[in-house]
């Protein structure tokens, strides 16, 4: 499946079975192909442990920038709307062999370091049984939004067995990608929260962050519910076999920063405190957030993302030593000519070149219109201009 020409010592998706999980037990990766991970054990090398991605979550030496980005399994591929044609977007989600194939066509075009796992952030709350649907062109609308202290109630624990798809659709996918790191993620519970309180999308967060000022004990009671589920679903595919997981705080940049750690930090806290134990690198990332770098840091991530406003030397410095930093290219970028996005992605680069660990990203999604042949060229040109 991999591209002609790939880097050495990194080993192509498979078809054939294998591929080490998360954390499994036992030194030999081979001989873990199909175990699962749980929080008490002890983390051990698998097939992925050594991986350039891997290593740069662990402010280790690297033999190349690791490469992937946000959004990379989605509308900007003709691979991934032939296949997702007439199939909504949360039953998408739910099809473990349509996930898996998903989740694998970047890493087959791009020749990227690492796949994330196709999925919405929403899907653990309609796994939960709460009314919501994902409609095109708006996103994600909510039928009876989350304002009352009984409304609570709504909220049930998450357990595995609601999100089995998610767990089928990994071990697919473990298998099909060998040395490959899988990215697991969530949506973080501001984000979450927002969503549910306003009913859907908003520019102003009015109703959400109402609450958040006006009801601070209901706010800090639907944050603690929503990390419980978040941490719940991220522990589902660790066990299932990813190698890292990210928490998206995608409208966390619309707090100042005294609000976040008042009001939203303890909650994002519990989530990495809940999989810390698994010993895989978590991966903190929002949208705006370049006055809260230190405080995301502080939650309790291991890599740290930078949109594309905030300088990668400047963000460092922001978030402190002991933190690898994601990012951090303009989106915008790539629908330039390939001169310029080179020289772009190299002040990125130079920018980095401080870093105790960098794994090169866009510093927000991939847009649907971008030209896919643009992020494979990006690819290489990282992997080349970075080869050690």
């Amino acid at each position: 499946m991999g591209r002609p020409g790939r880097r050495a010592g990194r080993a192509p998706p498979r078809a054939a079975a294998g591929g080490g999980t998360a954390g499994a037990s036992g030194t030999d990766p081979a001989a873990c192909e199909t175990c699962l991970v749980t929080a008490n054990d002890t983390p051990q090398p698998t097939a992925t442990y050594d991986s350039a991605f891997l290593r740069a979550c662990r402010r280790e030496p690297v033999p190349h920038t690791p490469v992937w980005f946000m959004r990379q399994a989605g509308r900007s591929l003709p691979e991934y709307r032939k296949v997702r044609e007439g199939v909504p977007m949360l039953e998408s989600c739910m099809r473990p062999e349509l996930v898996t194939e998903i989740t694998l066509q970047p890493v087959r075009r791009h020749d990227v370091d690492a796949a994330i796992y196709f999925s919405d952030i929403v899907v653990p709350l309609k796994a939960i049984g709460l009314d919501l649907d994902i409609k095109p062109g708006v996103g994600p609308v909510v039928e009876q939004p989350i304002r009352t202290r009984a409304d609570l109630a709504r909220l049930r624990d998450l357990t595995p067995e609601d999100v089995s798809y998610v767990t089928e659709a990994i071990g697919l996918l473990t298998r099909e990608l060998g040395a490959t790191p899988l990215i697991g993620f969530a949506g973080a519970p501001f984000t979450l929260a927002s969503y549910l309180v306003e009913g859907g999308p908003s520019r102003t967060y009015e109703n959400a962050k109402a609450m958040m000022y006006g009801d601070p004990g209901l706010w800090a009671d639907l944050l603690d519910r929503l990390a419980d589920i978040t941490a719940a679903f991220l522990k589902v595919q660790i066990e299932a076999g990813a190698s890292a997981v990210q928490l998206f705080d995608s409208w966390a940049g619309a707090l100042a920063p005294a609000d976040y750690r008042r009001s939203v930090m303890p909650a994002s806290a519990k989530v990495f405190d809940a999989v810390a134990g698994y010993g895989v690198p978590r991966i903190h990332f929002g949208v705006g957030t370049g006055e809260l770098l230190g405080l995301m840091g502080e939650a309790g991530a291991d890599v740290v993302g930078v949109d594309w406003r905030v300088p990668l030397d400047e963000a460092a410095r922001r978030v402190g030593p002991g933190k690898a930093l994601q990012g951090n290219l303009d989106p915008t970028v790539l629908f330039t000519d390939k001169d310029t996005v080179a020289s772009q992605a190299r002040e990125v680069l130079d920018a980095a070149a401080g870093l105790e660990g960098h794994v090169f990203n866009l510093g927000h999604g991939v847009m649907p219109n971008t030209d896919p042949d643009a992020l494979t060229r990006l690819v290489e040109y990282v992997h080349t201009a970075t080869a050690r």
